[in-house]
């Protein structure tokens, strides 16, 4: 939403952040006028943009900011709860090892909705953090590769997709044999 709205008109994004304008002065002017729209536009950005059970959680609100403000709690939790995801996806993230029998797809996939959680509560985790992690938790079977890897690439320019395509190569080179 965040992007959505900024796209249409980055004030927008301000009235839900800040809440609505309202003029002090009884004659609104030109500049009043423009403002009190934009006062409406991120509101019905936010209630198109929605489905029928969203709907009804923020039917009461009055102002953009309210209905931010309730779906995002909707969707976050309380500040305490936003911690405790974030605890818990730090934790699942430190411990984070491969499975017997896991293919690199597999792999891939589990931790990047592990990082991607962490990013979306606010806690992200660089991209040569995570090709290190990743290459920490390789099985000894991997050593070779893992070695030819970080004595070929520079790994704090090294991209998660270029580490898993490596990765990918060597899975079916071996494969192939």
């Amino acid at each position: 939403m965040h992007d959505y709205i900024n796209a249409k008109d980055t004030e927008l994004w301000d009235v839900v952040l800040d809440g609505p304008y309202i003029p002090t002065r009884e004659e609104y002017n030109e500049t009043d006028k423009k403002k009190i729209e934009k006062n409406y536009k991120p509101k019905k950005i936010l209630v198109c943009g929605i489905g029928s059970d969203e709907y009804n959680k923020i039917s009461a609100c009055e102002t953009t900011k309210e209905i931010w403000d309730c779906l995002k709690t909707s969707h976050e939790g309380t500040t305490q709860v936003k911690e405790s995801k974030v605890y818990m996806f730090t934790t699942q993230y430190e411990n984070f090892c491969i499975k017997e029998g896991e293919t690199i797809h597999e792999i891939n996939s589990r931790f990047t909705s592990i990082t991607n959680e962490l990013r979306w509560l606010g806690e992200p985790i660089s991209p040569s953090k995570q090709v290190q992690k990743i290459l920490k938790v390789l099985p000894k079977s991997w050593e070779s590769k893992m070695n030819a890897i970080t004595e070929e690439k520079d790994l704090k320019v090294l991209t998660m997709d270029e580490l898993i395509g490596n990765l990918q190569t060597v899975t079916t080179l071996k494969s192939s044999r």
